[in-house]
C-alpha cells in the first residue's frame, strides 16, 4: 500500500460559541422540556466547555425573513376570518399578529451562508495543506472532498477546483456522504491511487459546518445534545505515493467494515426548516462492534507477533467519548496507556464529524512526541453504520 501523508492543515471555526451559550439559548426556549431540570449535568457530561463555529450562535438561532402567512395570501386570510363574522378591525389586527410573529427559517437561509464559509475554509485548508507539503496547486493530480450537512451540486469538489484554479486535467472525487468517516476512508482511497500511480498527488480536504444541524425550534433529548456535541472544521492533507521530505506518516494498510441494518440509527434528515441530525441511543453500541470487528483485523494483521506488537498512538473518532472508553477497556491489557489522549483532547472542543481524524493527527504532530519508527492506528466511524481504519508507520 505504501502511500505517504504529509501534516494536515486544520481551519477550526473562528465564532467561540461556549457550552454556557448554548444551555441559556435552550433553556429561554424551551422552559418546560422534560430534560430541562437536568440541562446543566447533560452539558457538563459532554467536557465540552466550547466549540469553534463557522458563524455566530446569533446566526443558527435567528427567526427567519418570512411571516406565519406565507402559506398563503393576506387576501385569503382576510376573506376567510371576514366569513366568520369578525369585524375589519379585528381583522386587521389577527392578520398584523400573524405577520410579526416569528418563523424559522428556511432550508436556503439557514444553509446558503454556511455553504459559502465551508467553501472559504476548505479553500484555507487546502492552500495550507500544500504549503505543508512543499507543494503547489500546479501540482495536484486528483482532489478528493468531502461535506455532508451543506447539500449542494456542483460540490466542494468543484468549487475548490476553481477557486484554488486546479489543471484542467486534474481528477475530481466527491464523496458528500462520508460524513464521520470522511477522513480515515479518503485517505484510504487516496493511498489506492498512489498504489497505482506512484506519482500521483492526491490532495484531501474535508470541510465541515455541522452547526447547521443546530434546530433551534426542536425540543427533544437528542436535539439538545446535538447543539452542544458539534463544532465546524476545514482540514486538507496531502498523500503521496513517494516520501517527500515533509512526509510524517507512513499508511501501510487499510480496513474497511460495515454493519447491516443499521443504517436508521444515525442520519440527516432535510425539512423544511434545514438539516437535522437524528441520533439512536442504540448508536453507541453498534459502533463497538466495528471496534471489536478491527481489533481483529489487527490481531490477524500482526498474529505472528501478538504479544511485541501494539500501536504507539490510536487516533480515533468514533463518535463520542462512550466509545473511546469502551475502546479502552477492550485493548490488550499489554497495550501502552495514553494511547487514545489525543482523541480525547480532541473532543474536548466539539466533534468534528469528518474532519476529527485529521485534526487529532495534527495534535499528535504537533506535540512532538512521536518517534520514527512508532507505530499509529487511524480509526474512524460513520452513520451506516460503516467503519475505515488505516495502519502505518511514523516517518
Amino acid at each position: 500500500m505504501a502511500a505517504y501523508l504529509c501534516p494536515p492543515a486544520v481551519i477550526h471555526g473562528e465564532h467561540t460559541v461556549k457550552t454556557s451559550e448554548i444551555v441559556a439559548e435552550v433553556r429561554d426556549r424551551h422552559p418546560d422540556a422534560a430534560w430541562a431540570p437536568r440541562i446543566d449535568s447533560i452539558a457538563a457530561s459532554t467536557g465540552i466547555e466550547s466549540r469553534g463555529w463557522m458563524l455566530p450562535l446569533e446566526t443558527a438561532v435567528a427567526p427567519g425573513q418570512g411571516s406565519a402567512l406565507d402559506t398563503v395570501s393576506v387576501a385569503s386570510a382576510q376573506k376567510a376570518l371576514a366569513a366568520e363574522g369578525f369585524a375589519q378591525q379585528d381583522v386587521d389586527r389577527a392578520i398584523a399578529a400573524l405577520e410579526s410573529l416569528p418563523v424559522s427559517q428556511t432550508i436556503e437561509e439557514r444553509t446558503a451562508p454556511a455553504w459559502e464559509a465551508v467553501q472559504a475554509y476548505g479553500e484555507r485548508a487546502a492552500r495550507g495543506a500544500l504549503q505543508s507539503a512543499g507543494l503547489d496547486v500546479s501540482d495536484v493530480d486528483c482532489l478528493i472532498t468531502s461535506h455532508s450537512t451543506t447539500p449542494a451540486l456542483p460540490g466542494l469538489d468543484m468549487a475548490l477546483a476553481n477557486r484554488l484554479s486546479l489543471r484542467p486535467d486534474a481528477l475530481l472525487l466527491p464523496a458528500t456522504q462520508w460524513a464521520c468517516i470522511a477522513g480515515t476512508r479518503s485517505l484510504a482511497l487516496a493511498a489506492d491511487l498512489v498504489a497505482a500511480d506512484p506519482d500521483r498527488v492526491v490532495l484531501v480536504v474535508i470541510s465541515e459546518a455541522l452547526s447547521t444541524t443546530y434546530q433551534p425550534a426542536d425540543d427533544t433529548l437528542e436535539s439538545l445534545i446535538v447543539r452542544l456535541l458539534f463544532a465546524d472544521t476545514a482540514v486538507a492533507a496531502v498523500v503521496t505515493g513517494r516520501q517527500r521530505p515533509q512526509s510524517v506518516l507512513r499508511l501501510d494498510a487499510s480496513w474497511h467494515h460495515t454493519l447491516p441494518g443499521t443504517q436508521d440509527l444515525h442520519r440527516l434528515r432535510t425539512r423544511a426548516d434545514g438539516t437535522h441530525f437524528v441520533m439512536d441511543r442504540r448508536g453507541p453500541r453498534a459502533v463497538q462492534e466495528t471496534v471489536t470487528a478491527m481489533w481483529d483485523w489487527l490481531r490477524s494483521r500482526y498474529q505472528d507477533d501478538p504479544e511485541a506488537w501494539h500501536p504507539d498512538v490510536l487516533l480515533a473518532h468514533p463518535g463520542g467519548t462512550r466509545v473511546l472508553e469502551y475502546m479502552e477497556q477492550t485493548m490488550p491489557d499489554s497495550w501502552p496507556s495514553g494511547l487514545l489522549d489525543y482523541s480525547r483532547e480532541s473532543y474536548t472542543t466539539g466533534n468534528r464529524g469528518g474532519a476529527a481524524v485529521f485534526d487529532i493527527l495534527r495534535r499528535a504532530h504537533d506535540a512532538g512526541q512521536q518517534k520514527p519508527g512508532n507505530r499509529a492506528v487511524l480509526y474512524a466511524a460513520a452513520p451506516g453504520l460503516t467503519a475505515t481504519a488505516l495502519e502505518g508507520e511514523w516517518l
